[in-house]
């Protein structure tokens, strides 16, 4: 399969869940391109493409914004990434990865299938902006900005328009960012832009798509939708970072 099928088919993959959740697009897409795509390249693509859908979802579906909620969250993102990035070549980043997997599959799966879910309801927009702050760092080290911060909305107990609008704006902001520093310091080369041409027009349709199925869906559905994909996002960051532990 050529180079530019496998990206068109992850970009597509990725749009539509992207577009139905308001997050995942990396590791849906770096599921598919994996296997064929350079590690480097990929990530560019990823960020581009999560980049894409996040501006394209957010003019589609706006409902629940509140920008009180997300302030705090923002802030604390934007003051983790720098962090996060810094972080990057002095960390172990198969660890890191396993961390996070081991922390989102279990946790994950028991309120999936808990009748009632626990709430949070102390710590105010302080504790919202310290979920930022790390959700920042997580951006940062390996463009996973929405795991943590979609968790704790979940917690919190945020109505779906609300969590929606929260994690995806907050996305948005701290790919925008992550962008600018991959352009800045040079890792997007005039190679790429096919590529980055092909991301872009190929989330573009299931982007539409996935956020219109999510104007039909229940609270309940998309609360089972978003837990769902964070076990899977945890799933795939331990199956990419156990055997890299387990060979050393």
């Amino acid at each position: 399969m050529s180079l530019y099928l496998v990206v068109a088919l992850g970009a597509v993959i990725a749009g539509f869940v992207q577009g139905l959740s308001g997050f995942a697009f990396g590791l849906v897409a770096m599921s598919v391109w994996a296997w064929t795509v350079d590690p480097k390249i990929a990530a560019v693509l990823a960020t581009f493409g999560a980049l894409t859908g996040q501006v394209i979802a957010a003019v589609t579906v706006r409902r629940g914004f509140d920008k009180r909620k997300l302030l705090p969250f923002v802030v604390g993102g934007l003051v983790g990434v720098p962090i996060g990035i810094w972080l990057l070549p002095r960390l172990d980043v198969a660890l890191f990865k396993a961390c996070l997997g081991g922390l989102l599959v279990p946790w994950c799966l028991a309120m999936l299938f808990a009748r009632n879910l626990p709430r949070v309801t102390r710590g105010g927009r302080g504790a919202d902006g310290i979920v930022g702050f790390f959700g920042g760092i997580c951006g940062g080290v390996g463009g996973f900005s929405g795991p943590i911060p979609t968790l704790w909305c979940t917690l919190r107990g945020m109505e779906r328009d609300a969590q929606r609008s929260v994690v995806q704006n907050f996305n948005l902001a701290m790919l925008a960012v992550a962008f600018s520093l991959q352009v800045g310091t040079g890792n997007v080369g005039v190679s790429m832009l096919p590529l980055l041409a092909i991301v872009a027009v190929c989330v573009l349709v299931p982007v539409l798509l996935g956020a219109r199925l999510y104007i039909g869906i229940s609270d309940t559905t998309f609360r089972q939708i978003v837990l769902g994909l964070l076990t899977l996002s945890g799933v795939a960051l331990l199956a990419s970072s156990l055997p890299v532990l387990w060979n050393r």
